[in-house]
């Protein structure tokens, strides 16, 4: 995988345009370009010589993302400076985190729960049957619920639970959850 600079208003213009959570600059890129694997590619060499044609091909070794650039990017894109209400960033925050690593995200919240209510469960009838006004609400891209009737103090602690359990830095964690 190469790497380019881009200035922070090309960035910010890609960032704009992503579909889903995760989603990398390479795929962004691609959708806009209508550029599939494997597809002919014009290189331009500097100076008078005519262009070569080269093959892209798929890359068979799958990039593990880099989960606090993922964070990071996420709390600096338009789709989340976009959502005015605490309840939309956290959802946005939670569904990150589960598209990040599904397996820590469940058992980080398994164990998660107050003194009579469950705040996450894969179904929105065990939510309700721990608290009728807890307002479950499903998390986009995850098979779970959570309840959301909570202030956003308990937001923020159920952010940094899931967080440290994940490992991500403090200083990540924190600037997350200052931002619900």
């Amino acid at each position: 995988m190469k790497t380019i600079e881009v200035d922070e208003e090309l960035y910010r213009y890609i960032a704009s345009h992503t579909q889903h959570i995760g989603e990398s600059a390479s795929d962004i890129l691609r959708r806009m370009l209508n550029f599939k694997s494997g597809q002919p590619v014009q290189v331009k060499k500097l100076g008078n010589e005519e262009p070569e044609e080269a093959v892209q091909t798929k890359n068979t070794q799958i990039t593990p993302q880099n989960p606090v650039r993922v964070v990071r990017e996420l709390l600096l894109s338009d789709a989340y400076a976009e959502k005015n209400k605490a309840i939309d960033r956290f959802m946005l925050i939670l569904s990150t985190l589960y598209s990040l690593d599904s397996t820590i995200f469940a058992n980080a919240t398994e164990s998660m729960h107050g003194r009579t209510r469950v705040y996450f469960a894969g179904d929105e009838q065990t939510l309700l049957a721990a608290g009728k006004q807890s307002k479950p609400r499903h998390i986009p891209g995850t098979p779970y619920w959570v309840i959301t009737n909570t202030n956003t103090n308990r937001k923020r602690s159920m952010v940094e639970a899931i967080m440290q359990e994940m490992q991500f830095p403090a200083n990540v964690i924190e600037k997350a959850c200052s931002t619900i």
